[in-house]
């Protein structure tokens, strides 16, 4: 039995996210129904992660168990040929029998894609949040930095009720911008449900003056997710990489 680790990347636009549904159309469900075609067998892949409603890939990992012989040139030929545009297979390979794309991961970078401008970009519908007002971008870079480290997210969870812990380390928060477009990177060792959808409409909060930078940290501690901001629109948000190693994790 071989163990294939598989990279894609999604357009999430017209899914319910990543994990198969029974009532809703799913990444999960189109991957594995051409997957199962090219092995030529039944197939479950496993996911690195659960993704929202709405939101992207850039890269994405799942492993999946196979008896076929299929070279991983052939299988990432064969899976891109049936897939729909949205969804694209980037590489496959080889891998220890015992590796899991989920349990392996030590870490993930997303990243948030905003258009500030007061006109729309007809090519960025649904790909990145269109934002009206101006960006003060020094004032979010200073909100951004107390995010930084290990904390209770607790006051950034949805739904975290049923967790054991809600403490998670940040070990990069990085916002850059390029004449219309501001993008905010976040990279940790893992994050609770719509935490960072949470974080970044915290900080459109800071850009709009409705909480000052030095709200951050009271409002770390507070454990209280009606002390937060908004939570950003899904579809700028985007899984940008994923780690398997502490050192690579570290990197940057």
């Amino acid at each position: 039995m071989r163990n294939l680790k598989v990279m894609m990347a999604y357009r999430g636009t017209k899914y319910h996210g990543f994990q198969r549904q029974n009532n809703a159309l799913t990444i999960q469900e189109v991957v594995e129904r051409h997957v199962s075609k090219v092995l030529n067998e039944p197939v479950i892949i496993n996911g690195c992660s659960r993704t929202d409603t709405g939101v992207h890939a850039n890269n994405y990992c799942f492993n999946v168990h196979t008896g076929s012989s299929i070279n991983c040139r052939g299988f990432v030929r064969g899976v891109n040929g049936l897939l729909p545009d949205d969804i694209s297979i980037l590489s496959c390979e080889d891998v220890p029998e015992d590796f899991h794309a989920r349990f392996g991961c030590v870490g993930k970078e997303y990243i948030y894609k905003m258009h500030c401008n007061e006109s729309k970009n007809p090519f960025a519908a649904d790909l990145k949040y269109h934002y009206r007002r101006p960006f003060h971008i020094e004032r979010v870079r200073e909100a951004a930095r107390h995010f930084v480290g290990e904390h209770d997210f607790s006051s950034f969870c949805s739904e975290c009720s049923e967790l054991s812990t809600h403490t998670r380390t940040i070990y990069s928060f990085r916002i850059e911008n390029c004449g219309d477009s501001v993008n905010l990177l976040v990279k940790g060792n893992g994050f609770l449900y719509n935490m960072i959808r949470i974080m970044v409409g915290t900080l459109i909060d800071v850009n709009e003056g409705i909480f000052s930078p030095d709200d951050i940290p009271a409002i770390l501690a507070a454990k209280d997710r009606l002390r937060a901001g908004r939570t950003a629109m899904a579809h700028g948000l985007y899984l940008n990489r994923v780690f398997y190693s502490e050192e690579e994790l570290r990197l940057d």
